[in-house]
């Protein structure tokens, strides 16, 4: 068997295909990476002199193309959906977050509860560009009213991690609501930087399908005959739960897709490279995760709202329980992960899927991440095609990107 390896620069860890553009990079080394979308619309670390990966070991010890590993931190195990302490369902307990959000809104709820009592001081998390709506953009929200919102989906790219070190530089107590990806490169820089033990208070994500990149949301304009220079609005969720995607110009038109017309075409959501390699989809580094949980995963119309959600360790207990008692969230019917096995059938398939997807990418010479606490190995199905199929893709450069400007 071909020994696996890491990516030894950031560079590699974008040509690599194993970037996800979370903007770690950016933060940690303003003066030799900035994000910027590439040709294929991802957001990458461009070079901004000549690279040096020695300077870089900082980045590269926490950068989730490198390493992306979980602590056991609940009470109750799974060998699919990890440690936990809680599985069940909630909605925020204000009905307008309910409703505009995406899902139920527990992940705007449980912001808004930090903010208004104080337990933290702002919200690290990404919004919608307000010059250009279709895009995202890290912000720092310091007040319930800037988190309720921002509220909602964001399936393009994001670089929430590029605000890292302005967050932290505030020296407050702040959360973090972002990627599972993020959650796993922000555990791990804590163990270089003892200012997240001090000061980040909660790390709350979504258990995530994958991240588009911007050809996506350009095709949707392409299709309407919309140019991106005339939005006003590019809302991909919420308004209802699914809610539809909602694109508004500055002239006045207005477009609606539901949810199945925008994504029941899988060959069409332009999944980058790393989520088709990632090996913590559902949060596990994070102390919340939240879900979509139809059954089969398929909505079947649109209803009030409602998240899965699973708690990851006491911190996140303590978080959920208080915003329950403040009534910011409604606690629902308790949930076994063997129920949400039918609600994300995907999240099982990829989890079980995943040591032979490495396997097929290191038998081509590419490189891979750590991976430990995360029982790939464990899970292991053994599947020949889907070796056999990362082993085919690789070698055809399927993976492959381009750092901006190479």
């Amino acid at each position: 068997m071909t020994q696996a390896r890491q990516a030894e620069s950031v560079c590699e860890v974008v040509e690599a295909g194993l970037c996800i553009g979370c903007g770690l990079c950016e933060a940690l080394a303003p003066a030799r990476w900035v994000m910027v979308m590439n040709r294929h619309g991802r957001l990458r670390p461009a070079p901004v002199g000549a690279e040096d990966p020695e300077a870089d070991a900082g980045i590269l010890s926490a950068c989730p193309g490198v390493v992306a590993e979980a602590e056991a931190r609940g009470d109750q195990e799974d060998p699919v959906w990890g440690s936990y302490t809680h599985m069940g369902e909630a909605w925020a307990g204000d009905s307008d977050i309910r409703f505009r959000a995406a899902s139920g809104g527990v992940l705007t709820a449980l912001g808004v509860h930090l903010l208004r009592t104080g337990k933290a001081a702002f919200v690290l998390h990404c919004a919608a560009d307000p010059e250009r709506p279709m895009r995202s953009r890290w912000v720092m929200s310091d007040t319930p009213e800037e988190v309720a919102q921002r509220a909602g989906s964001r399936y393009g790219p994001s670089d929430t991690l590029a605000g890292l070190e302005a967050a932290l530089a505030r020296s407050e107590p702040f959360a973090i609501i972002a990627k599972p990806c993020d959650a796993c490169a922000v555990r791990a820089r804590a163990k270089a930087d003892a200012r997240l033990d001090s000061l980040l208070v909660a790390v709350l994500v979504m258990v995530c399908g994958g991240a588009s990149d911007l050809g996506k949301s350009q095709a949707v304009l392409d299709e309407l005959g919309v140019a991106e220079d005339d939005l006003t609005l590019f809302r991909y969720r919420g308004h209802g739960n699914p809610g539809p995607t909602r694109i508004e110009t500055r002239d006045g038109r207005h477009f609606e897709k539901t949810y199945n017309e925008m994504w029941a075409d899988e060959a069409g959501w332009r999944i980058q490279s790393r989520c088709k390699l990632c090996p913590d989809a559902i949060g596990e580094a994070a102390d919340v995760a939240a879900a979509d949980i139809w059954p089969g995963a398929e909505p079947e119309g649109e209803d009030e709202g409602f998240n899965g959600v699973i708690v990851r360790s006491p911190a996140g207990q303590a978080l959920f329980d208080a915003a329950v008692a403040a009534g910011d969230l409604v606690r629902g019917a308790d949930h076994a992960p063997r129920d949400y096995d039918g609600f994300q059938p995907h999240q099982v398939h990829r989890k079980r899927a995943m040591a032979a997807r490495l396997r097929g990418l290191a038998a081509a010479g590419r490189p891979v991440y750590a991976h430990a606490g995360l029982r790939l190995d464990a899970l292991d199905s053994k599947d020949t095609d889907e070796e056999a199929g990362a082993l085919r893709r690789a070698k055809a450069g399927r993976f492959d990107d381009e750092v901006p400007g190479s």
